[in-house]
């Protein structure tokens, strides 16, 4: 076989597919986007291979490791590689580029595919995500689109996008809506390594000479952490505020928060966070409300006693251009409306 150079992870687009051959939940925990998941080893079989190593040895282990390997590898060819054409050209990876994915690239090319292996595996990819977003993200130039809570900050942020512009949309990619409400029903946050995996995604596709748009968040959405060197640049860029009247943000938040009417003992259980900051008797009453589903009453006065008296002095603190800020005013935050601001915000770069 002639001498090949190693793949890296730059070269990964020159790939028809990406195969990851590590465990599904390895895969779940994060993936290079794109990668189909064909398991060497599924999570038992690596639990079984691991304690065969730790007991009796490197050779038991890779003697019952080698026959679950083939079975995985003949069972994809038959299933999920069966109808690949005779030109196709996979890249295959595993945790470091060793024995794993070495296994599959062997019988993928011994069927005459120009299958490679990624170097250095997962690892070098996980080096990849850390050191793009170290390189870039001081080159973007931001616009924080910063608003009151239920300002459609989000819903403005997908406008903008639908109009060409360019977003970062981290809440999307946190699955969280950055507050203490914020949870999605029925909806995991990913993992930190896979929610700065899409960031980098983002980052490396963007054109660095246009304005990216990012929503004004704080350190952290749900239980999961901004890059630092994106908080950075985001606490130095220009803001742009969406100044919507509290009866457009009331509207908006009771159609946006709809679904948490649905389990009100679990709403109820959340504001309970609130009782330091607010008091027993206030949250008490909140809770009140949560059990009755009295979202209106509810919502409004969490914006008049809860987010709105910090939210000047929270912006003022996080960003360092707030008193220079650029505001578009707001009456309506229909679907009309936020599309109204929209081109109200792309409008101000005009």
């Amino acid at each position: 076989m002639s001498h090949r150079q190693p793949v890296r992870v730059p070269d990964r687009h020159a790939f028809d597919t990406l195969i990851d051959a590590r465990s599904p939940a390895e895969f779940a925990l994060d993936h290079i986007p794109g990668a189909i998941n064909c398991p060497v080893l599924d999570d038992e079989e690596r639990r079984i291979v691991g304690t065969t190593y730790v007991q009796t040895g490197a050779f038991e282990a890779r003697r019952i490791g080698g026959a679950m390997v083939a079975a995985n590898i003949a069972r994809h060819l038959r299933d999920t590689l069966a109808d690949r054409p005779e030109k196709w050209k996979p890249l295959v990876y595993c945790w470091r580029g060793g024995m794993r994915s070495g296994s599959m690239v062997t019988w993928l090319r011994l069927v005459g595919w120009d299958a490679q292996q990624l170097a250095g595996g997962y690892k070098s990819f996980r080096r990849h995500v850390i050191s793009q977003i170290d390189a870039l993200t001081p080159r973007l130039d931001l616009r924080v689109v910063c608003g009151a809570t239920g300002s459609a900050k989000t819903r403005v942020l997908h406008a903008l996008a639908a109009r060409g512009a360019q977003v970062l949309d981290l809440e999307d990619f946190a699955s969280h809506k950055g507050s203490l409400l914020g949870s999605l029903p029925g909806v995991a946050q990913p993992s930190q390594k896979h929610f700065e995996t899409r960031i980098a995604s983002v980052l490396e596709a963007i054109d660095l000479e246009r304005p990216l748009y990012v929503e004004g968040e704080s350190i952290r959405i749900g239980r999961l952490s901004l890059p630092l060197p994106l908080v950075t640049q985001m606490r130095a860029a220009a803001c742009i505020e969406v100044s919507a009247t509290p009866e457009a943000r009331l509207d908006y938040l009771l159609r946006d928060y709809a679904y948490l009417g649905d389990d009100r003992e679990a709403l109820a259980e959340k504001l309970g966070a609130l009782k330091e900051l607010q008091g027993k008797e206030t949250v008490g009453r909140w809770q009140q409300w949560a059990r009755e589903a009295d979202l209106p009453r509810l919502f409004a006065e969490l914006m008049a006693l809860h987010y709105d008296p910090h939210y000047e002095k929270s912006q003022e603190m996080h960003f360092r251009d707030w008193g220079r800020r650029r505001s578009v005013v707001a009456g309506d935050l229909s679907d009309q409306g936020i599309d109204a601001v929209a081109d109200l915000v792309l409008g101000l770069d005009c």
